[in-house]
């Protein structure tokens, strides 16, 4: 009697607790009681504005574009309407809905608090807030913020006590279920040779204990295994993640989540202050944020609170001032053109023909033959003329030589005429005729003829000079013997008569001279269709118009790439998003004072502390351009500006100075 007395006090004091919580989890249902989004009290200041507020100075003197002074105050409005001087104004509390931030480096901060009510506070809960980011139509979930009740976190650990010792119950050893005692009395009497390894001290290898423990063994052992506490110990093993979720019923977790504090002392509204840091990138010009949130308790979601109004991040860009007119570039069209290769043709010893077996003449013929077509079909240029200058070796006399040479450019000459001729016609048989009134074939594609001119390249000792001096078979000392040749004798052949003389000459006449045999070609050309020798013309300056580009896109690194070499008002704008404040200011400076140029000037000096310039060119901009009164209050820098000098109290555009 006295037992069922005490379980029917235990259920009906659970009972109540329930009910209890149930109540206050209605009430929050009944009162619609939410946790709430709001701006900061006081904007986030950029770090470049500490020194505004380190300078602040009462009283500043501006001058209008006409000339007349102006003195301004950092100044409130009194009871009676006059503006008085003032240091400090004190902030309001916040109401708005929507504030505006500036993009630096192309990233936003958006800071935003997350208000807890009292009410929604209890120890047995666990409250989750999910912020939800919205951007340019996406939808974006950012991390939950997590705050725990004292006696939820305390049932949380309580469940990883308990499945701390559901897993200490698991047996690892499972020699725990033998009876050693019986197993050692039966081995001592029906197997003794296995029993005395329990009292040899001496090291017995796997080897020797695996060959005298065998089957017979295997089965003693399984005999004296106690089978039940086996399987259960098994089943134990079996449901260790099905305890988990029943001990551990709600994890804790960390990964993921920008807080998870615990409550231990209730004491008015939670405030959590939130930072989300973005990206920025083309056509982002607001972030609205919306607070949607849960109430559990255990296991179990006692309440689901209403989304939250949004609040709205209106990003102001520095890249909205990038100046998008096309850029062109003078260019200057020459009407002929030249081109020049060399190759190397290997001639047999005091020859002047073209042999195509020779050595490695196919393939060096080959590349030539290449080079002529693409010359030759180009769609841009006409070939006019070829010319073919032959080099020789300077083994024999020179006359001999600079005679040989000009043969060996006449032969080369006569080679290729040969290839052109039937190349030609292979491409007009493609391109196909027809026949005149006269009767005669008319080609459809008229091709200029192609001059051939042959010179005399002589011994080719500039080569030799260079080949020499890069030649890594030759010790120094022969260089330099090589060197006193070239610089003593009194002519060509005397040089060549003394290099027979040295013990290199061999290496000299088999390795280097036959890289002096070169022919080169000089082929020159003409625009189709173009009679002037020069024409200017104009064309789009791709580079600078990549740099605006990347502007656009935000990649503020990437246009200053494309337009450091610039330094214009596009440059100066890259470099004040990348807060490269002096590098923009020194391109600002030269510029003529345009409303835009005025502007960015006065974001600049803002961020250098230099007030009173800061001021006085954003006052002319407004002047020059209305529309950067309404501007200002987006660009942190100028709005810091307004706030403390109250610039904007006057009627829009009317500035008496």
């Amino acid at each position: 009697m006295r037992t069922g007395t005490v379980i029917t006090l235990a259920a009906a004091a659970l009972l109540l607790f329930s009910c209890g919580v149930s109540r206050k989890a209605q009430s929050l249902a009944r009162g619609d009681v939410s946790a709430t989004l709001r701006l900061r009290d006081e904007e986030p200041l950029l770090p470049e504005m500490e020194a505004l507020r380190s300078h602040r100075r009462d009283t500043i003197r501006v001058t209008g574009l006409n000339g007349e002074e102006m003195f301004l105050m950092n100044a409130v409005q009194d009871e009676d309407g006059e503006m008085v001087a003032h240091d400090v104004i004190d902030a309001a509390v916040v109401t708005a809905r929507f504030r505006n931030v500036a993009e630096r480096h192309g990233k936003v901060d958006l800071e935003f608090q997350i208000i807890v009510p009292e009410a929604m506070q209890d120890s047995r809960w666990q409250l989750r807030f999910f912020p939800d980011m919205y951007v340019l139509g996406d939808s974006i979930r950012l991390e939950p913020v997590v705050i725990t009740g004292r006696d939820y976190r305390k049932a949380q650990l309580k469940g990883y006590q308990q499945y701390e010792r559901f897993l200490a119950s698991i047996v690892s050893d499972t020699t725990r279920f033998i009876n050693v005692w019986q197993l050692e009395l039966f081995l001592q009497r029906n197997i003794p040779e296995v029993y005395a390894f329990g009292s040899d001290s001496t090291e017995v290898s796997d080897e020797q204990f695996a060959s005298v423990y065998g089957v017979t063994e295997r089965l003693a052992v399984d005999h004296y295994t106690n089978k039940i506490a086996k399987r259960w110990n098994n089943r134990k093993k079996s449901l260790r993640d099905r305890m988990y979720r029943k001990y551990v019923k709600v994890p804790i977790v960390t990964e993921g989540i920008r807080l998870d504090t615990v409550l231990r002392d209730v004491n008015g509204d939670f405030i959590y202050n939130y930072v989300q840091t973005i990206s920025t990138r083309p056509k982002l010009r607001k972030v609205d944020i919306v607070l949607s949130g849960e109430v559990w308790e255990s296991d179990r979601k006692v309440y689901l609170m209403s989304r939250s109004e949004p609040l709205t991040f209106y990003i102001s860009s520095l890249s909205s001032f990038v100046d998008g007119k096309e850029r062109y570039l003078t260019r200057i069209i020459e009407r002929r053109a030249q081109a020049n290769t060399a190759c190397y043709v290997d001639f047999a010893s005091g020859s002047s023909e073209v042999d195509i077996s020779l050595s490695n003449n196919r393939d060096e013929i080959g590349r030539i033959r290449g080079n002529l077509a693409q010359l030759i079909e180009d769609t841009v240029y006409d070939l006019d003329s070829i010319v073919v200058t032959a080099s020789a070796s300077p083994e024999g006399s020179e006359r001999a030589n600079r005679a040989l040479a000009q043969r060996r450019s006449e032969s080369v000459c006569r080679f290729f005429e040969g290839y052109i001729r039937h190349y030609r016609d292979s491409l007009d048989r493609e391109a196909g005729f027809s026949i005149g009134e006269d009767g005669e074939v008319v080609h459809e594609v008229h091709r200029p003829d192609i001059r051939f001119i042959a010179r005399n390249g002589g011994e080719n000792w500039t080569m030799l000079d260079a080949l020499i001096r890069k030649d890594s078979t030759m010790t120094d000392a022969q260089k330099e013997e090589y060197a006193r040749l070239r610089a003593s004798a009194v002519d060509l052949d005397a040089i060549e008569k003394g290099l027979r003389m040295q013990p290199y000459y061999r290496y000299l006449r088999e390795q280097v001279y036959p890289r002096l045999r070169t022919v080169r070609f000089d082929f020159h050309l003409h625009r189709k269709g173009m009679v002037k020798d020069t024409v200017h013309t104009t064309e789009l300056d791709t580079t600078y118009m990549l740099g605006v580009q990347a502007i656009r896109d935000r990649d503020y690194e990437r246009a200053v790439s494309y337009l450091r070499t610039y330094a214009d008002y596009n440059t100066a704008v890259a470099y004040c998003a990348l807060d490269y404040n002096a590098s923009a200011l020194g391109i600002l400076e030269t510029l003529e004072p345009t409303a835009e140029v005025l502007y960015m000037r006065a974001v600049v000096y803002t961020r250098l502390g230099r007030v009173q310039e800061a001021v006085q060119c954003y006052l002319n901009s407004c002047e020059l351009n209305p529309a950067y009164v309404h501007r200002g209050n987006l660009d942190p820098e100028i709005a810091a500006l307004i706030k403390t000098y109250d610039l904007n109290r006057q009627n829009d555009s009317d500035y008496d100075y």
